[in-house]
């Protein structure tokens, strides 16, 4: 009996113990997780963070696929977690500092004061003080204001960047304020020029505008782009915009929690560095910015042709400090990339566009990068927040009436505070076939996907040809452009063998389906013990039946800015492309930048036991989205 009782008391505790779980499991099941802000009231909110890991640039790892935005510099994990946005955040705009623009200093050096002067336009001058080295800068916008009396809390505000498009100004009741870039350093249309005279650079005269030059000239200074000069300009702007709101003569009729930025190519890429460096910011859009603003660096290098969009290693000199490094196949080395920029707007409202008819702007590259920070946004739950519109048929930086409707809801919720719908992801019905996903799949995984594709498969529109086909017709040279690089079925379709015992050269051809860049071609010729070998390496063996002396090709294809490729008759080598007594049965070509081309081939002038054998081509890369002229 007595155990009985015991077991009794048990049974009772443990059934309150269960009751009072459910009950805390209920109530948490039941508490909404909260809703990121809309804005925030200061400049950086990761700025007490502990300062990020960022390794040296020899010590960079290559990622070839858009960089997991999720992922702590120190390489200690992943977090998705809201709460830890911040400091991740801060870390992103660490490495772009470090590796893209230079810092942008925050105002703990500076005595701030402004001034509003009513007027049509009002005038809001703001003079910065630097204490360290007593430089002082004075930015000086005007102000249009709607008609009528301001809302309580001030009107909500767009601060325009030069080159705001036509109609950017949204609905009424919102008000306009010029920043006026050139009063922190001179806009100078790709000249490169010196800036050491102008406003921003003298009262930081520790640093230089643009990339280090090349060895042996020293830097002399930190090496700095016009954007973080720019993008500090802006947040001056709202500093000073905040002390003339609280002037007890004619207060700044301003909303601070309701401020919008917009631009137009450069100044496109200078709404969005603004308002992700920004947090009081509280929506961004950035128009048709062009590589450098929403495209990725590494998604621009890597699918479009050389010269003809805007990259790392040919964007303006003064702008950014990413030419030297991150030239080329570099590119890759960038810890980050312009996804996650986009991604520091988050959880504030950001609307980005493109426009197809002006291929420099590198929209395709938009297009994967906005599906990029799309994945940001949803993951917080936030999805609504974000937009992209892609389109065509219209100026540069004009503004189509169908447009329109998609920036005023972004106007009317995110600056009028209006229930509207913002779902907006417009983009060209031929972008349907660009696989965007390539690029993120491996986020969480911690394995970056190789995201090219082998443009030389049959199944991707490749057509081989060959000098001539092995009589018996087991052979055709469309067998080397199958998948199969194993060899295990050669006598049965395995791979290309040509018709000419003992004669030389015999050439493989492939066609690709029109404008492709590839940074890498494979070739694989018959291994040893092909019937049971399996897939070959670079360390597989091709002594008895391997091709001995080859070259590979591509033709020529020249690319202007812009567009469009012309597609030449020339072959030329590769870098690495000749090759003579062979012994292996893989053989990789991997260039130090892309190459643009439609086709390419395989020249082979000796080869094992008298027949040329190739059993498979790969050429990695993408289709561009140029146009071409013979």
């Amino acid at each position: 009996m007595l155990m009985s009782n015991n077991n009794s008391g048990i049974t009772r505790m443990s059934f309150l113990l269960f009751l009072l779980l459910v009950v805390a499991s209920s109530t948490a099941a039941q508490t909404p997780t909260p809703t990121p802000p809309l804005v925030y009231d200061v400049e950086n909110t990761g700025a007490d963070c502990p300062p990020p890991t960022l390794l040296p640039y020899d010590q960079l790892p290559f990622t070839r696929p858009l960089t997991d935005p999720f992922l702590w510099s120190d390489g200690s994990g992943r977090s998705t977690a809201f709460s830890d946005w911040r400091c991740r955040r801060n870390e992103i705009k660490k490495a772009i500092e470090k590796w893209d623009i230079g810092p942008k200093p925050d105002r703990s050096d500076l005595t701030i004061t402004a001034v509003y002067t009513p007027g049509d336009p009002g005038t809001l001058t703001v003079d910065v003080l630097r204490l360290s080295n007593g430089r002082t800068l004075r930015l000086t916008s005007p102000i249009n204001l709607p008609s009528g009396t301001a809302p309580a809390g001030g009107w909500p505000a767009l601060i325009r960047m030069a080159l705001a498009p036509t109609g950017a100004e949204g609905p009424s009741g919102i008000a306009g304020i010029d920043y006026v870039h050139n009063d922190v350093t001179e806009y100078a249309a790709g000249q490169q020029i010196s800036h050491a005279a102008d406003p921003y650079f003298l009262m930081y005269p520790e640093y230089n505008a643009g990339p280090c030059p090349p060895a042996p000239a020293p830097c002399g200074a930190t090496q700095v782009g016009q954007y973080a000069a720019w993008s500090w300009g802006v947040s001056r702007l709202i500093d000073g915009m905040e002390i003339a709101k609280n002037q007890l003569v004619n207060p700044l009729p301003i909303d601070l929690k309701r401020l919008a930025v917009n631009g137009c190519s450069y100044a496109g890429k200078m709404a969005l560095f603004a308002g992700a460096f920004d947090e009081r910011i509280a929506l961004t859009w950035a128009t048709e910015s062009g590589g450098g603003g929403a495209p990725a660096w590494r998604t621009s290098h890597a699918i479009e042709p050389n010269g003809a969009v805007e990259k790392a290693s040919n964007t303006d000199g003064s702008w950014f400090i990413t030419r030297t490094l991150f030239a080329s196949n570099n590119v890759y080395k960038f810890p980050y990339d312009h996804h996650e920029l986009m991604a520091m707007v988050a959880p504030r409202a950001l609307l980005v566009s493109g426009n197809t008819d002006f291929i420099w702007l590198s929209n395709r590259s938009n297009y994967v990068t906005s599906r990029a920070t799309q994945k940001v946004y949803d993951t917080f739950g936030i999805g609504e927040r974000f937009g992209f519109y892609i389109d065509g048929g219209h100026g540069h930086c004009a503004i189509p009436a169908a447009q329109q409707p998609a920036i005023n809801a972004f106007y009317n919720k995110f600056l009028r505070g209006q229930n509207v719908s913002t779902d907006v992801h417009v983009f060209p019905t031929q972008f349907a076939d660009i696989d965007y996903q390539r690029w993120t799949q491996w986020w969480g995984t911690g394995v970056p996907d190789d995201p090219r594709l082998n443009v030389a498969l049959a199944s991707a529109g490749a057509i081989a040809f060959g000098t001539t086909e092995h009589s018996s017709g087991g052979y055709p040279a469309s067998a080397a452009i199958d998948g199969d690089g194993t060899g295990n079925f050669w006598e049965r379709g395995g791979g290309w063998n040509d018709n000419t015992r003992g004669t030389f050269p015999d050439i493989l051809e492939i066609n690709f389906n029109g404008l492709h860049v590839i940074d890498e071609i494979v070739v694989y010729t018959l291994q040893n013990n092909w019937l049971t070998a399996g897939e070959p390496d670079q360390t597989s063996e091709a002594t008895g039946e391997g091709i001995l002396d080859f070259d590979v090709q591509t033709n020529t294809t020249t690319c202007s800015a812009g567009g469009p490729c012309t597609t030449g008759t020339a072959w030329v080598t590769v870098p690495g492309g000749s090759v003579t007594g062979n012994t292996m049965a893989v053989r990789r070509f991997t260039f130090p930048s892309t190459i643009a081309a439609t086709k390419m081939r395989v020249v082979v002038n000796n080869a094992r036991n008298h027949y040329s054998r190739i059993v498979e081509v790969k050429a990695l890369g993408f289709k561009a989205g140029f146009p071409t002229v013979p």
